[in-house]
């Protein structure tokens, strides 16, 4: 049996759910989707934590379902602008967890990533799959997956 490590970039599918279809993913359809290829060794969903209890049920409903959650500090500059992504901590988490696992499913559409999926396709032959919006999903992330799954209706409350 294949092992899979997933790794789910809250924030990036929140927004481009919110903004391609106007509603909320699906995480357990994911689960169910992904675990029918072989065994989730780790499902880690990294989030901004923002101390707001809508987010705190979301985050305890994650866990729940079998994610651990991993929380950044939302930051908030003078200037007005906001900060808080994972993109490093999903990186290192990444490359940790390609030695040991055949399948790395990324739950993003963030084009930060396409090197990471091309080093760990070549320094560690593992397949690369990513779940992302197709209309806000980064080509070249597309381009560096093994396998690209186009998040549409059977993934979405």
């Amino acid at each position: 049996m294949k092992k899979i490590a997933l790794f789910a970039d809250v924030q990036n599918i929140y927004y481009t759910c919110r903004q391609a279809y106007g509603r909320q993913f699906d995480y357990q359809a994911l689960l169910r989707r992904v675990g029918a290829g072989g065994e989730i060794v780790a499902a880690t969903a990294y989030a901004i934590d923002r101390d707001d209890e809508k987010q705190k049920k979301f985050q305890n409903a994650l866990r729940q379902i079998g994610f651990a959650i991993k929380l950044k500090p939302y930051i908030q500059r003078g200037d007005g602008s906001a900060k808080g992504d994972w993109d490093v901590g999903i990186t290192i988490d990444v490359l940790e967890a390609a030695a040991d696992v055949d399948i790395v499913v990324l739950l993003s559409g963030d084009g930060d990533f396409d090197m990471l999926l091309r080093k760990i396709r070549q320094d560690y032959k593992v397949r690369a799959e990513v779940y992302g919006v197709p209309a806000l999903t980064a080509h070249s992330l597309i381009d560096a997956a093994s396998l690209y799954h186009r998040i549409d209706e059977d993934l979405l409350l």
